[in-house]
């Protein structure tokens, strides 16, 4: 029986379109995916949609729609998306799902109620993180530093609350050991230094009053609606089988990785498995924490008008630039900035003049000179330095050692001149750079999908003839 591996992308709200920070998860999410397929390896790939947010609530009744409607309408759009991007989900979970996902998250909490109690609060709630902050956890404005300018909400209401508290020690050994491995290393530290400042015990309902009864009820009691994120982060769970099919829940169970933003982790480093533990559940092997992109320099902002839609760019150049772009042109681990411009002068320098030109001008080279040569295009697996790359979520390293690879075949050609050699010559440097583009061919399939996949196709020989460019340039 081959190896499993089960990977998760964040659940993103779905209170608004997606933009383009959605498609850089989906991308490196549906890598990581793919490389795990070339292993060998049994992979099943879940994201989905967060809709049982009040700021769902919200903005369904400034939009005049009725909240499922609304949800469901906009789930949909962050699903287009993943199939544009052609990242390839296995399961797409609904968080209003009645059959899979209700039951689910009644079970978790039923699991966990030796932890749970109900008590009076009062506190300063952000709707755009759904979750409450202390004032120290506020910036100097009493604004929480994921939504600046948002006031929060003055909150008073009797919840539900989780002994968070009970669980600090656990969660601190758990995550020095690496047995809950958060990558990359100074994401790892921001979460200890969280844990060894001291954990509260958090409120994990809401008031049907303040939910608009909308939301997973609390099993027992129909006047409170469960918490979004203890809700929503166990969509990783109901999306295979957890309360409703305990063989395929079995198989699957628990994740091998999740893909999150760096906006989110608290969430998923000490909420999630705190609620995993007090369950008697598996936890999760390992989290990779990637970046935020800004917008021309700017964090993005509804207010500034520059969230940017991904969607016309891959109608305009399709899925294999935007993917090609989001992985070479920033750190993994760091904050990336997106505009057009970058995304053309990439696409024109690396893509279009870079690999794009490489394949033209050998292709070419084939054709002009009749030599035949057949060349195995499936003999060959990925190269050991882009699968490290990969193992370590390089993304970033391996395609710019693709590049370089592009640019010394290059080198070559001029070197050699093969206009000027003789014809058992030429077959021999032909047979030799082509041999070196199957490699690429083979190294892009995590990468670039229909790209690599043309490249393996065009140069399968006998006869290998010249095409359409891969990538005409953008004027």
């Amino acid at each position: 029986m081959n190896k499993k591996f089960y990977i998760t992308a964040a659940i993103p709200y779905v209170n608004a379109k997606p933009h383009i920070g959605h498609a850089l998860e989906f991308v490196q999410t549906d890598v990581i995916s793919r490389y795990h397929k070339l292993l060998g390896e049994d992979v099943l790939s879940l994201s989905g949609g967060d809709e049982n947010a009040l700021k769902n609530v919200q903005a369904a009744e400034t939009a005049g729609i009725p909240i499922q409607e609304f949800v469901d309408k906009n789930t949909e759009l962050f699903h287009d998306l993943a199939q544009k991007l052609n990242a390839k989900f296995d399961v797409w979970q609904k968080g209003s799902d009645l059959k899979t996902h209700f039951p689910s998250s009644q079970k978790l909490w039923k699991l966990c109620e030796k932890d749970i109690y109900k008590k009076k609060y009062k506190g300063l709630y952000c709707v755009g993180c759904e979750t409450f902050y202390e004032r120290d956890e506020l910036n100097e404005n009493g604004e929480c530093f994921e939504h600046p300018g948002k006031k929060l909400d003055e909150v008073e209401e009797e919840n539900y609350f989780f002994k968070l508290s009970s669980y600090q020690d656990q969660l601190i050994q758990l995550i020095e050991s690496n047995e809950l491995d958060i990558v990359p290393e100074t994401r790892k530290n921001e979460i200890l230094a969280f844990l060894k400042g001291g954990l509260q015990d958090i409120s994990i309902s809401r008031s049907n009053e303040r939910a608009k009864s909308w939301g997973v009820p609390v099993p027992g009691d129909s006047t409170q609606r469960i918490y979004v994120w203890f809700d929503a982060l166990n969509i990783y769970q109901s999306g295979i089988g957890f309360g409703w099919d305990d063989a395929k829940y079995n198989k699957w169970w628990p994740a091998d990785l999740h893909v999150i933003g760096k906006g989110i982790i608290r969430f998923h480093a000490v909420y999630w498995p705190a609620f995993l533990l007090s369950a008697g559940l598996k936890l999760p092997k390992q989290i990779f924490v990637h970046g935020y992109y800004t917008v021309n320099g700017q964090k993005m902002s509804k207010t500034l008008g520059n969230v940017y839609d991904p969607i016309p760019l891959l109608k305009k150049y399709g899925a294999d630039p935007l993917r090609y772009y989001c992985l070479a042109k920033a750190s993994p681990f760091t904050d990336g900035d997106f505009s057009e411009e970058k995304f053309i002068e990439a696409y024109n320098s690396d893509l279009a003049n870079g690999l794009g030109n490489l394949i033209s001008r050998v292709a070419k080279l084939w054709e002009t000179s009749k030599v035949e040569f057949k060349i195995d295009p499936g003999g060959y697996e990925l190269r050991q330095e882009v699968a490290e790359s990969l193992k370590y979520f390089r993304f970033d390293s391996a395609l710019h050692a693709l590049t370089s690879r592009c640019k010394d075949i290059d080198s070559k050609i001029e070197e050699k001149k093969p206009w000027k050699l003789r014809s058992e010559e030429l077959r021999h440097e032909l047979q030799s750079w082509t041999e070196e583009i199957l490699k690429i061919g083979t190294d892009l399939k995590p990468f670039l999908p229909e790209t690599a996949e043309k490249i393996l196709i065009q140069f399968k020989g006998p006869r290998i003839k010249s095409g359409a460019p891969l990538f005409p340039r953008i004027k």
